[in-house]
């Protein structure tokens, strides 16, 4: 049994206190739908069907008769999670590789809500009693499933305490919300803990947009697709060229600003958005 997951809205406003809301530890992985209705199945966000992927998952003890959503994640050896780790485990699909991964390095669920309990849809229940099932569902975390953190109110704290240990963001869920299915709605905001950073344009693609990024140290910084706002591109379009080739066009440089998730393992910006030109 597939559920189209209810969606987050992005709030640029910050954290927030509010004893109506409650605030959850932002969790930087993929999305999963967790159904056990006649057998196990594991959904991503978009309906594919990944359950062979992870067997330790379909090994969990989660009742019959119980849909989840949550997040898969992997940790490092500091015990924070590692997107880029989670992403190359989704990306096998050799059988083999795939058992013999979840032994030595398996994933973790992290659930988040109960769509599902006990055969009966429970996506009407307001947001605070859905946590109370999951607390039933799921009584102690373990390495490979858990609950994520979540606490009343106190936004404004939660965040604070993900930005000194540089983790991705919070949700701040209305405590009386419904699931909303398959809907992108208010009721959940993301808040990301972006970085800011001057970097270089160099460039841009001829195919699809994309502006080629350096470091002011002239290393390069990736791609940047997010955030750029007509005027900018036409912008960028008529700055003198100094060369190119069949992919890109190569400019004068120019200076500007990006908000961006982190630095990868192999050192570019994740998800790098336009700010504004520097002057």
């Amino acid at each position: 049994m597939y559920l189209s997951p209810m969606l987050l809205y992005k709030s640029d406003d910050g954290a927030f206190n509010d004893p109506n809301f409650i605030s959850e530890l932002k969790c930087d992985g993929f999305r999963l739908i967790y159904s056990y209705m006649e057998q196990k199945k594991l959904f991503t966000r978009h309906k594919t069907d990944i359950s062979q992927r992870f067997p330790e998952l379909l090994a969990l003890d989660i009742p019959k008769g119980t849909v989840l959503d949550g997040e898969v994640v992997m940790m490092d050896s500091n015990g924070k999670i590692d997107f880029e780790a989670v992403i190359a485990r989704f990306a096998v699909t050799n059988t083999d590789r795939i058992k013999i991964l979840s032994e030595m390095e398996p994933v973790s669920f992290v659930a988040f809500d109960v769509l599902v309990y006990e055969g009966e849809k429970v996506t009407n229940l307001p947001l605070y009693r859905r946590k109370e099932l999951l607390n039933e569902l799921i009584p102690d975390d373990t390495p490979v499933l858990s609950k994520v953190l979540s606490i009343d109110g106190n936004g404004e704290a939660l965040f604070n305490l993900i930005k000194q240990q540089d983790l991705e963001g919070i949700v701040l869920k209305k405590k009386d919300s419904i699931y909303e299915i398959g809907k992108r709605s208010h009721s959940w905001l993301k808040i990301i803990d972006y970085k800011h950073a001057s970097v270089i344009v160099n460039g841009y693609r001829k195919e699809e947009f994309g502006w080629l990024l350096s470091f002011e140290d002239g290393k390069y910084a990736g791609i940047m697709e997010l955030g750029v706002p007509k005027e900018a591109r036409k912008h960028i379009y008529q700055q003198k060229k100094i060369d190119e080739n069949e992919k890109y066009v190569f400019i004068e440089p120019i200076s500007v600003s990006v908000k961006y998730r982190n630095i990868t393992k192999a050192g570019l910006l994740r998800l790098p958005s336009f700010v504004c030109f520097n002057n």
